[in-house]
């Protein structure tokens, strides 16, 4: 498990990032780690990174004159609904393709699978950390989208509670009940890695 630290990029959670200077530097900062964020909710690289740009994009936009401080839960909690919209999108045109005949549209053309990418093993193979970070990121999967989401914005993003309230749209209590479950579960399906 100690090869996933390192693949994921983020700071421990007791650790206090600082705040950036300007919102230019706080996309710099999460872009790596809201991008990792999506690709494992929605296993699509092109999606996520449709998801992550929309966010900074929205961020910008409506909340460039906020302060500093609030900029990560609202980033968040835009990122979160961004990729609820995609997973809720590639639903409907997933039960409007099949039914459409079997994938094709008028000239006869298959149409695009909006099925996810499969996340499988590249040909080379993979070492240990990275197959730890592929059992980590089945396990988070397995996670109902509640818990996942508590679980990646306070463990791996490192927000506070309050501010993944913000972000997740619900009570500080929610965020700590989702938590645990989920720390729950994960410890229960990763326990080889220990």
């Amino acid at each position: 498990m100690n090869g996933v630290a390192g693949t994921l990029d983020t700071d421990l959670p007791g650790e206090a990032r600082e705040t950036p200077a300007t919102l230019d530097a706080f996309l710099a900062q999460v872009e790596r780690r809201a991008f990792r964020m999506a690709e494992l909710q929605l296993r699509h690289r092109e999606d996520a990174m449709d998801a992550v740009q929309d966010a900074m994009l929205r961020l910008v936009r409506h909340y460039r004159d906020k302060p500093a401080t609030e900029w990560a839960p609202l980033f968040w909690g835009i990122l979160r609904r961004r990729v609820v919209d995609l997973q809720r999108r590639r639903k409907v045109r997933s039960i409007m393709v099949g039914w459409l005949g079997g994938g094709r549209d008028d000239d006869g053309d298959e149409m695009p699978a909006w099925e996810p990418a499969d996340p499988g093993q590249d040909p080379l193979g993979r070492l240990h950390d990275v197959q730890s970070y592929a059992e980590l990121v089945a396990a988070v999967r397995q996670l109902p989208q509640r818990q996942r989401e508590a679980f990646m914005l306070r463990m791996l993003e490192g927000l506070d509670v309050a501010e993944t309230a913000r972000a997740m749209g619900c009570s500080e209590g929610s965020v700590k009940t989702h938590l645990s479950r989920a720390m729950h579960h994960l410890r229960d399906q990763l326990e080889d890695w220990r």
